[in-house]
């Protein structure tokens, strides 16, 4: 039996699961804890769709709000497909944690060693760590004028640094659009090779694509910008490593159990899960792991929504470094926000609880605001854990 036969039996097999858990867990209180956290949220902003799944110990259950497409008026429901924009990261992350901890990526070593265009660069004092973990000096954004390979080595081998690496955490998308480019090249094969073939199988993560094939169009959601005008992502130069996943919140309620130990895993990608949750760095209110961004728990929600909030994304943060880096905690929470122009995501998990919650939405909207419905259904969730 092949790999992706594997993956079809195992999403088949999920599907039934999910369908079973979800009845059970979808107690009335939850739902209309969800209800009150997201309703506001989705009337303020004019959302046309918003989907939720929470994990509970291993148990699922999932709500949908309003339609994939105003045009069509087809409903949200547990096979759309959304953009989830930066939580992308993750996956890159989890993809080179896999390559470090099969010994064919070296975090210590420099970005040239896997990437030999930039010889001769900065980036032969840039640690393949410091691309994990936002301590590159990268920006945000791939330049407008670089629409091409050949242009953005260019860029990049007359880029420098307006700090030293490892001093100032930058969130960037070429940062991790070049950590995922240094972990395809340890492993001998594409980005999206190595995510579609290799993890996302490993995952169970059947409905996961960094290109929708052609079967899966229909579920694709419609994305809106903040002025209502209908988006879907372009492609882009790193839009494979930094931005560019699709999936459904069953999906990624799925990521989050692997996330949490609860799902069991090979141990290879286990090892890799691991390590993703290493803090490396403080910066600001948060611990820096290599993308995941984690906070003690309890967390009051100001710290979340300052975590996530526009400085933390847009401004350089003085970073300081831990030594040695921090074992992977349990009793944190562990979060990623995401968007593109017409979609948002946001996932947050407690895995000393044993809880998360997926909120995806086919349009742009602030950071914070998906932070206090998120933090109100987890609050929800560990409450109602604790009467249990």
């Amino acid at each position: 039996m092949n790999i992706k036969t594997k993956a079809v039996l195992m999403a088949s097999t999920l599907a039934l699961s999910y369908a079973a858990v979800s009845a059970h867990a979808a107690q009335p209180a939850m739902k209309a804890a969800v209800d009150a956290a997201i309703g506001p949220v989705q009337a303020q902003y004019g959302i046309p769709g918003v989907a939720v799944g929470i994990s509970v110990d291993g148990k699922h259950a999932f709500y949908n709000y309003g339609v994939a497409s105003k045009a069509t008026g087809a409903r949200v429901d547990g096979d759309t497909l959304f953009e989830v924009g930066s939580v992308t990261k993750t996956v890159t992350a989890t993809l080179a944690c896999y390559a470090q901890t099969q010994g064919k990526l070296s975090f210590a070593a420099p970005v040239t060693h896997y990437v030999s265009a930039l010889r001769g660069s900065v980036f032969d004092h840039v640690s393949v760590l410091n691309l994990g973990t936002h301590t590159s000096g990268l920006p945000l954004f791939v330049p407008d004028a670089v629409t091409n390979d050949a242009q953005l080595t260019a860029w990049l081998r007359n880029w420098q640094p307006a700090s030293a690496p490892g001093t100032q955490r930058v969130y960037s998308n070429m940062g991790i659009g070049l950590l995922g480019r240094a972990a395809a090249q340890s492993l001998g094969k594409p980005e999206r090779e190595a995510v579609e073939q290799d993890m996302l199988p490993a995952f169970g993560m059947a409905h996961t694509w960094l290109r929708v094939p052609p079967a899966s169009e229909a579920h694709y959601a419609q994305g809106y910008d903040k002025t209502n005008t209908p988006k879907r992502m372009n492609p882009g130069v790193f839009d494979d490593e930094a931005y560019g996943v699709r999936t459904t919140s069953a999906d990624l309620v799925r990521y989050i159990d692997a996330n949490m130990g609860i799902v069991p895993l090979d141990a290879a990608w286990q090892r890799a899960i691991d390590c993703t949750h290493t803090g490396y760095y403080t910066a600001g209110p948060f611990t820096q792991d290599v993308v995941w961004e984690q906070y003690p728990w309890p967390v009051a929600l100001d710290t979340l929504e300052r975590g996530n909030g526009p400085d933390a994304i847009l401004k350089p943060t003085p970073a300081r470094a831990l030594t040695p880096p921090l074992a992977p905690q349990a009793d944190a929470l562990i979060n990623k926000t995401g968007s593109t122009n017409g979609f948002s995501a946001y996932i947050a998990y407690v895995p000393a609880r044993r809880i998360g919650v997926v909120i995806l939405a086919n349009k742009a909207y602030p950071n914070e605001a998906r932070v206090r419905a998120a933090y109100a259904i987890l609050e929800a969730l560990d409450k109602a854990n604790a009467r249990r």
